[in-house]
């Protein structure tokens, strides 16, 4: 018989490590919880899916497609799933993203609380606050993936694109965002279609970003050790879809 979230989490408290299995420990309580487990089923937890870089990506790909498909598994937040989160976060994925309002990342996901380490800047910009965001995340919530997403229609790459008196009339540190954008929109091909060319330079400017994200030494190195992926993606609003750039022929710049 399962016992209730009040139960379970008063328990989970008291247990030493040793009482489980030692690995991974905060990732299989927290999914317990999530799932209304008992103690019994609790000493049996098995390794989460979601345990390589590999996995992080399917596991994105599968929320989407349940988000733009209509059949999202999280519409709501239950109190087992949010007192859960007092035990402490693993999230499986880091997502910098764009500050957009409707881009909400775990929604568009399908996903729940504590699952997704997410970093908003207009832009999906990488900064030194965002670094060490998410340096953050590799090195302490031990992240499989780190994804740089652009949207459809972004206000910040679009301003980028604008000629150089309509940026100098912006605020200081709004021109200083913009400005970074620039150097992935500054060498477009020549697209006469304004919505296929806008899709073009957010794509560059993700490119962009991911390529910064590798030249950092902390996620060069625990990309090259095989312990996380850095990757990119495009969010179409019109369609909930992701358009993920994971082959390095996808992201080159």
């Amino acid at each position: 018989m399962t016992e209730n979230s009040d139960a379970i989490q008063t328990r989970l408290l008291e247990l030493s490590p040793e009482d489980l299995h030692p690995e991974d420990l905060q990732r299989r309580l927290l999914q317990a919880v999530r799932r209304g487990a008992s103690m019994e089923d609790i000493a049996n937890l098995k390794e989460s899916d979601v345990a390589t870089p590999e996995a992080a990506i399917q596991a994105l790909m599968d929320g989407n497609a349940r988000f733009f498909g209509g059949q999202a598994r999280r519409p709501d937040i239950g109190a087992n799933e949010r007192r859960a989160q007092i035990i402490g976060q693993t999230p499986y994925a880091a997502v910098l993203a764009c500050s957009d309002s409707r881009v909400p990342v775990e929604l568009v996901f399908d996903q729940g609380l504590g699952q997704l380490f997410v970093v908003r800047v207009a832009g999906n910009v990488v900064g030194e606050s965002g670094l060490g965001t998410l340096e953050y995340a590799i090195r302490h919530l031990d992240v499989h993936l780190v994804m740089v997403m652009g949207h459809e229609g972004c206000g910040a790459v679009a301003a980028a694109l604008l000629p150089e008196e309509k940026i100098a009339e912006e605020p200081e540190h709004l021109q200083s965002l913009i400005r970074r954008i620039q150097p992935s929109v500054e060498n477009l091909p020549a697209i006469r279609d304004k919505k296929a060319r806008m899709r073009e330079a957010v794509i560059n400017n993700v490119r962009q970003q991911v390529a910064l994200l590798r030249r950092q030494t902390v996620i060069q190195e625990a990309e090259a050790s095989g312990k996380i992926r850095v990757i990119g993606g495009y969010y179409e609003i019109g369609s909930g879809a992701v358009d993920f750039l994971v082959d390095e022929e996808d992201l080159a710049v």
